[in-house]
């Protein structure tokens, strides 16, 4: 027969239940005990960033890692700028080609007698024409604009990006033989002007025709 109510549990056995129960509810409202496995999970979530991508943490990188990271980044800068350079030789190429056909000029240039025939000089004339597709303006945009994709709007790979140009036009010009055409310079001189443009951006602030502004006689500034 139990005592009190108290079963088969002696007074001493229900004085340890009793702590037990006191400590770990004590235990559960203590900050200061974290979770390894929660503090992990916080780790991970500051190690994103606002769009939840994973950021790097150069932290925990050994010296053979950052060598290894640095040699990749290299070689894709030297890919990207290699890239441009065959563009660059390419396009070059066939728009010397498209102006040797348009001017009939291969008689002087390849050995023997060369002509071309109406249909294609009239089609080559077109293509290097000033809205053409070989044309200074679609060339050079078309090279810039493959530069930028490369190289973003950092201004320093925009630099490198614009060396890349500077070697390809002249591996152009070891392939046609010596200075190339006209239209190849004026492309030259578009593609520089565009890259000054990109690496120096100037910003220009509009003054107000002072025909078309007045003051009135308390100050106040209008607007025609």
């Amino acid at each position: 027969m139990s005592l009190s109510g108290i079963g088969n549990h002696s007074a001493t056995d229900l004085y340890a239940l009793e702590a037990e129960k006191k400590e770990s509810a004590a235990s559960k409202n203590d900050t200061s005990k974290v979770d390894p496995s929660k503090n992990d999970t916080n780790k991970t979530e500051n190690n994103k960033n606002e769009n939840g991508a994973a950021v790097y943490d150069k932290s925990h990188l050994s010296a053979d890692d950052r060598k290894a990271i640095v040699a990749q980044l290299k070689a894709d800068q030297e890919k990207r700028q290699s890239q441009l350079t065959d563009l660059v030789h390419n396009m070059l190429n066939t728009q010397t080609n498209t102006f040797g056909q348009a001017n009939n000029i291969w008689q002087f240039l390849a050995k023997g007698e060369y002509t071309v025939d109406a249909e294609t000089q009239k089609k080559a004339q077109e293509a290097i024409s000033e809205d053409g597709y070989w044309g200074v303006k679609q060339t050079s945009d078309r090279i810039v604009s493959f530069a930028t994709a490369l190289a973003g709007n950092d201004s320093k790979q925009l630099e490198k990006m614009r060396d890349a140009f500077l070697k390809g036009y002249k591996q152009a010009e070891k392939t046609w033989g010596g200075k190339l055409p006209e239209i190849s310079q004026k492309t030259y001189d578009a593609v520089l002007e565009k890259f000054d443009k990109l690496m120096n951006p100037k910003t220009e602030t509009e003054t107000p025709d002072k025909d078309t502004v007045t003051t009135t006689e308390d100050g106040t500034v209008v607007a025609k």
